[in-house]
């Protein structure tokens, strides 16, 4: 889930979580969007959300930057 006004009526799968180590900058890269699209978009890291902070038209608990569903492994 991305918490975005337009973007929350949207499908979107993820592809990637990309960290520029130059500038520290961190975002997510996804693909979907409407009902038939499959666009490529990039979210802030802070704006996404896993499906089950869905609760009706809002949004409820932390971003997955706060707190992963699983265990992030360097390597």
């Amino acid at each position: 889930m991305v918490d975005r006004p337009k973007e929350r009526r949207s499908t979107f799968a993820f592809v990637a979580f990309v960290r520029n180590t130059d500038t520290g900058d961190e975002w997510v890269e996804v693909r979907g969007g409407r009902n038939g699209e499959m666009r490529d978009r990039s979210f802030s890291a802070e704006s996404v959300y896993p499906a089950s902070a869905r609760k009706g038209p809002r949004l409820v608990g932390a971003p997955l930057m706060m707190a992963p569903q699983l265990p992030f492994t360097a390597g």
